[in-house]
């Protein structure tokens, strides 16, 4: 999961600082070290560490803080603060051409993941900005790259203008006349990558961008890379001039560090982040947001945001109904099931809620592939099990449990899960922040989140 060590080294450094009445200056300065520590080994770049500590603790030491009545509040307040400023303050979004189309040339050395995530991208903008986009298959070099750039673009259903392994400048050029011509008011450019940066690939990539005079040029660089991504971002910028960078599988990375150097060394904003594997996992990158889920307080804001791409206003309201008739069936639960799954990974949807709300929930138990099953218990089950779940002897659960190749256990941990998400459902209805980690000890044997795909010993 994203920055999951360094979250956890600066809780830990704010739990001595929370623990304390009142702050000295010796107590924010040894706090102020582990948290450099704690961006160091997150491969930070060490002088942007350097210049955060100093602007932190000299903000800590002002009168502000040692003499508040929750130090170690306003201490998270300001590194929150920071950390927000330090990755850009505000969300840097996509221009978009006056006279369309807006073209977008992607760039990134190979294994970056450009096919992807130019094709993820375009979907991306089709999906929350209503565009109608193309993409250009301009790397001519790379066995099968066309043909991966048709599959993703196929699997998104954007099509994909190629004229085979010809001059990629003329390729760029036409794709970009035929966008004009059938109304694309969007071009993405997948162009070539290489291994390391040399100059042949810089010299195409320059005559790409004096042809087509790209709107935005979007360098793709690999999260988990680290400080050669950072380095990779200075040379493509110094080379071509680059707008800004999307930063790829961001999930993997655990530490964090480019993602927090990337706009402090090359002064060029991240506008887009690549969360996983599927198509629809990339987002737009929000630094409050991303400062907010490094220190442990959530990302509640991009939760809502998914949960409303999925879910359905008139539904939610004869749902909120049926909840306070207690009419809540399985039929529902199933349909909630499918809508949250829907919405994307469940460890990253988990890892979005503030931390108080997630204590004692463990991210790595959460197996997908539970969805699948309990949607094989309830569809074994007839319209009126479905409608009325009391009804479910033992005799009916047996009948279930091989009508859907599982066992009479499985159908008993559905049921239980069915009854805890009515619960946790009613406590928010009334206006109560529920505790995933506690309901029913989540953490253990028949967890309220069993159910939505915490992972099973099977024997």
């Amino acid at each position: 999961m994203a920055f999951e060590g360094l979250s956890e080294k600066l809780n830990t450094a704010f739990r001595r600082l929370r623990g304390k009445g009142r702050l000295t200056e010796d107590d924010v300065r040894t706090g102020m070290r582990e948290v450099r520590l704690a961006l160091l080994e997150a491969d930070v770049s060490y002088k942007v560490v350097k210049d955060f500590v100093a602007k932190v603790t000299e903000r800590c030491i002002g009168a502000d803080v040692l003499e508040s009545l929750t130090p170690g509040q306003q201490v998270v307040k300001i590194v929150n603060e920071e950390l927000t400023a330090l990755m850009g303050g505000a969300n840097a979004r996509l221009t978009f051409a006056p006279h369309p189309p807006t073209v977008v040339m992607m760039v990134g050395l190979q294994g970056a993941g450009k096919t992807t995530n130019g094709a993820k991208l375009a979907g991306l903008m089709r999906r929350q900005f209503g565009k109608r986009p193309l993409l250009a298959a301009c790397d001519v070099y790379r066995p099968a790259a066309i043909t991966q750039l048709q599959v993703v673009g196929g699997q998104l259903d954007i099509p994909v203008f190629e004229e085979g392994q010809s001059d990629p400048v003329a390729i760029a050029r036409h794709a970009v006349a035929y966008a004009k011509d059938h109304g694309f008011d969007m071009v993405f450019l997948d162009t070539a990558g290489r291994l390391h940066i040399d100059q042949v690939l810089m010299d195409e990539l320059k005559a790409v961008k004096a042809a087509v005079n790209p709107t935005e040029i979007l360098l793709v660089v690999d999260a988990m890379t680290g400080q050669d991504a950072v380095n990779a971002a200075t040379a493509f910028d110094e080379a071509l001039g680059i707008d800004g960078v999307l930063l790829t599988k961001l999930d993997g990375d655990a530490r964090g560090g480019a993602a927090l150097s990337i706009r402090a060394v090359t002064g060029k904003p991240i506008k887009f982040a690549g969360t996983g594997e599927k198509l629809d996992m990339i987002e737009l990158f929000h630094p409050e947001r991303m400062a907010s889920r490094i220190l442990g307080m959530g990302d509640v804001l991009s939760f809502i945001e998914k949960a409303e791409q999925q879910f359905d206003e008139k539904q939610a309201q004869k749902l909120e109904e049926k909840l306070r008739k207690n009419r809540f069936t399985l039929s529902d639960y199933l349909e909630q099931m499918e809508q949250i799954q829907r919405m994307g990974d469940l460890s990253q949807l988990i890892g979005m809620l503030p931390g108080q709300m997630t204590k004692g929930f463990d991210p790595n138990q959460i197996d997908e592939r539970q969805f699948a099953r309990n949607k094989a218990i309830i569809q074994s089950m007839t319209p009126l099990e479905r409608e009325n779940p009391r009804i479910l002897n033992a005799g009916r659960k047996r009948r279930i449990a091989a009508g859907c190749g599982l066992e009479v256990v499985d159908v008993n941990r559905l049921i239980k899960s069915y009854e805890m998400l009515q619960e946790l459902t009613r406590s928010m209805s009334r206006g109560r922040m529920p505790n995933l980690g506690a309901m029913g000890g989540m953490g253990g044997r028949g967890g309220a989140m069993r159910g939505f795909g915490r992972k099973k010993r099977w024997k």
